[in-house]
């Protein structure tokens, strides 16, 4: 297990990690993967008092987690970070035609997680967006979205973070039941899609 006594984990990313979460209430964690992980390691391991937050926001690209990275992450002092984000950087340029070249996407992403090291010394679990082949049409995604994967699992190398593979592990999930099972719209998982994030996640950490 790697995360230690009172370490803060915070979650980070767009409707995927937000999944409903009263903004109200900042410990609020939603309905999805975010809440799964926080439940299962207060249960686990109550003895290391850990803290938990999300601070997911529905329809966010990197450049919405750049512009709020000051009060979202840095002022909440987390010990860990963990990042989901792409899927609207793709989407946006299907659906209005509003682009996120890779370029743009790496250096947004790479400037958080260098203001992440240098002011917090935080660890960095990164993890792949991903897309389900349902309804069909979002296979034409995919010449957007797998330049943003390699971006991410370069990022998780350079800056020695952990990376949960969704994208991959979604796709071998899809030779155990259809991918509408996991993702009704290719993107937001259901209960079965979240669980499996959580479970890859708790894994990552050495929790299970």
């Amino acid at each position: 297990m790697l995360l230690n006594d009172n370490e803060i984990v915070l979650f980070q990313g767009d409707s995927v990690t937000d999944c409903g979460r009263a903004y109200t209430d900042p410990a609020s964690l939603g309905n999805g993967y975010a809440n799964l992980i926080a439940s299962r390691l207060g249960y686990l391991y109550p003895e290391k008092k850990l803290t938990f937050y999300n601070r997911g926001i529905s329809g966010n690209r990197v450049v919405n987690l750049q512009s709020r990275w000051e009060e979202d992450c840095l002022a909440l002092r987390p010990t860990w970070v963990s990042i989901l984000i792409g899927i609207n950087d793709t989407w946006r340029r299907f659906d209005n035609d509003d682009e996120t070249s890779v370029e743009k996407y790496e250096a947004s992403y790479r400037e958080i997680l260098e203001r992440t090291k240098e002011r917090l010394g935080a660890k960095l679990i990164l993890m792949e967006p991903f897309v389900l082949p349902t309804p069909e049409d979002r296979m034409t995604w995919r010449c957007d979205l797998d330049p943003k994967i390699q971006v991410v699992r370069k990022l998780a190398k350079e800056y020695d973070a952990l990376l949960v593979p969704l994208d991959g592990l979604f796709a071998g999930a899809v030779s155990q039941a259809e991918p509408a099972y996991w993702a009704p719209d290719g993107v937001h998982p259901s209960a079965a899609g979240h669980a499996l994030m959580a479970e890859a996640w708790l894994r990552a950490v050495k929790a299970l």
